[in-house]
């Protein structure tokens, strides 16, 4: 079935299975304790026309998953089109950013050019941080960039890269399960919370390791278009957890 034709014959049936009940939510959660800690975040705007502009901050050894789970979740976001009936578009424009645009390899040797450097790279609303070598550079670029965007996560280790950049500080975050105890010994001033998919703020969220990327970057989307547009987005990517449903 051809993606528009997907979108729109399962509306329905997303609607009904936004209602699931919160017990059905804690899928990938250790027993009895919370898959996410959120702070009431206050929902997103998108803007009026055109896409949102998502920057994915990539360095030499940049874990694959972290960035390529969240990058499926916001290519496959469709939304109506404003200007033409019955026709669907694409919500989110994606783009790498890095120090240099020479070609650059990820884990398991996967080669990447990135879209742009840190001088040149177009304004973004969303901020991408997946583990990865960083570097000063990219720490600066952190701290610029972030007062302009509606939303800078990071996944796996990349909250390193966020604390590092002084983004963390006074505020609640998570990382790899593995990273937890390092994490709390570099960064004594970050509130580490332990046992949860994400941690989100109004601006600054973090995510655990690998997959649970996805989670957080299904919930921004419902932050910007709504429960019934990011579920859909699941159903379409098959995804099953329900651990980002907050």
């Amino acid at each position: 079935m051809r993606r528009r034709q997907f979108i729109a014959h399962g509306a329905a049936m997303i609607l009904a299975a936004s209602e699931l009940s919160p017990a059905s939510m804690q899928s990938g959660a250790e027993s009895g304790k919370s898959p996410f800690a959120s702070s009431n975040v206050k929902k997103l705007i998108p803007p009026t026309e055109g896409k949102i502009p998502v920057a994915f901050a990539i360095s030499d050894q940049a874990q694959v998953i972290d960035f390529c789970g969240p990058w499926e979740v916001f290519q496959d976001v469709m939304i109506e089109n404003p200007n033409k009936k019955d026709d669907w578009v694409q919500a989110f424009k994606l783009f790498t950013v890095s120090e240099k645009t020479d070609p650059l390899r990820a884990t398991a040797g996967l080669q990447i050019v990135p879209d742009y450097n840190f001088d040149n790279a177009p304004e973004a609303k969303v901020v991408v941080v997946p583990a990865q070598r960083g570097s000063s550079a990219l720490n600066a670029w952190l701290r610029r960039v972030t007062e302009k965007s509606d939303v800078t996560m990071s996944v796996c280790t990349g909250a390193f890269q966020l604390a590092r950049a002084g983004l963390l500080s006074g505020k609640s975050a998570t990382t790899h399960h593995e990273y937890l105890d390092r994490f709390a010994r570099a960064f004594p001033d970050v509130e580490l919370k332990r046992g949860v998919r994400f941690v989100e703020g109004d601006k600054i969220s973090t995510a655990g390791g690998l997959t649970s990327g996805i989670d957080l970057t299904l919930h921004v989307v419902e932050r910007y278009f709504g429960r019934p547009v990011a579920q859909r987005t699941a159903e379409y990517m098959e995804y099953q957890s329900k651990a980002w449903m907050v």
